[in-house]
């Protein structure tokens, strides 16, 4: 349960969704160095948008992230501005000059219940894992038009 307090107004939330979006052209870009630098970037812009961040993970080419936003935000529009700022941050902050990163344009969105929160924060940290032994689940890959990760 969150309680959020503006302006003597008090609005109760629990929503959760699942995003996963992809390197442009999935090319393989976050590497160890990278991660936690565009990882930290995404936190940030979350949370700047009064979201949950519950679990982020993900491969070289694609992230996960499960989160609660409030009512106010809309999903297609909290995505848009954390892809934005992340890639921005590492095109003008990280690797200024030298470097190209760009997310693709589409992403997959999942609504899930609390009961579910631990399974979805487990997939999403053991990202890696699921990638490099084949044991990924196809339905929480989906980005766009049916291709999954």
């Amino acid at each position: 349960m969150w309680i959020q307090e503006k302006r003597n107004k008090v609005s109760y939330w629990k929503l959760y969704y699942h995003f996963v979006w992809g390197t442009k052209n999935r090319l393989r870009l976050i590497d160890s160095i990278l991660e936690p630098q565009v990882y930290r970037a995404i936190a940030a812009k979350a949370l700047e948008m009064d979201g949950i961040v519950h679990a982020l993970g993900g491969v070289e080419d694609h992230i996960h992230l499960a989160v609660s936003i409030p009512p106010k935000i809309a999903p297609a529009k909290f995505i848009g501005d954390v892809k934005g700022n992340s890639s921005h941050f590492i095109n003008h902050v990280v690797r200024p000059g030298d470097f190209e990163f760009y997310w693709q344009d589409t992403y997959g969105v999942f609504s899930f219940g609390e009961k579910n929160l631990s399974a979805v924060v487990r997939y999403i940290h053991d990202q890696k894992k699921h990638h490099a032994e084949g044991t990924w689940i196809p339905a929480m890959e989906m980005m766009d038009d049916g291709e999954s990760a």
